[in-house]
């Protein structure tokens, strides 16, 4: 399978508020040449997390074939979920988090999860707003994506 790094980003005006999200994908062919694509994308009423995870989704589905993901966010609430195993208890309970309340994006953690199925992902999470190069770019576009909304 192919290797390919993958960052986001989610950014709210708001929480609910105007959302945008961005993803930066990077490939490096066998000639050693970084291949880039950016992925941007918003909405009028939604929360920040919703636009994190849809960054992810959204790199993950642009994704052509099954591939080794190193996958690159600030979202500590996407990484515990995945790497704590938190989001497969609250599925095994019908979507009810351990304090008894229903788990939150549903939709989308299902939509993930089943991107899961067909990748090999590696969760990582960076620090936000603290100078790594490809978080700042994804959310410059993720906060450009949001401007259209406010």
């Amino acid at each position: 399978m192919k290797h390919v790094d993958i960052f986001t980003d989610g950014a709210c005006s708001g929480n609910p508020g105007a959302g945008g999200w961005g993803a930066i994908l990077r490939y490096r062919t066998a000639d050693g040449n970084d291949i880039e694509k950016e992925l941007s994308g918003g909405a009028p009423d939604t929360t920040n997390n919703r636009m994190e995870l849809t960054a992810v989704i959204s790199a993950l589905e642009a994704l052509k074939e099954p591939c080794h993901v190193t996958l690159m966010t600030d979202s500590q609430y996407i990484v515990n979920a995945i790497t704590k195993k938190w989001v497969y208890g609250w599925k095994k309970k019908n979507w009810i988090k351990s304090d008894g309340k229903p788990a939150l994006n549903i939709d989308l953690w299902q939509a993930l999860l089943l991107l899961l199925d067909k990748h090999e992902v590696a969760f990582i999470w960076v620090k936000g707003h603290a100078g790594h190069p490809e978080n700042e770019r994804c959310d410059r576009l993720a906060v450009a994506q949001r401007d259209k909304f406010i």
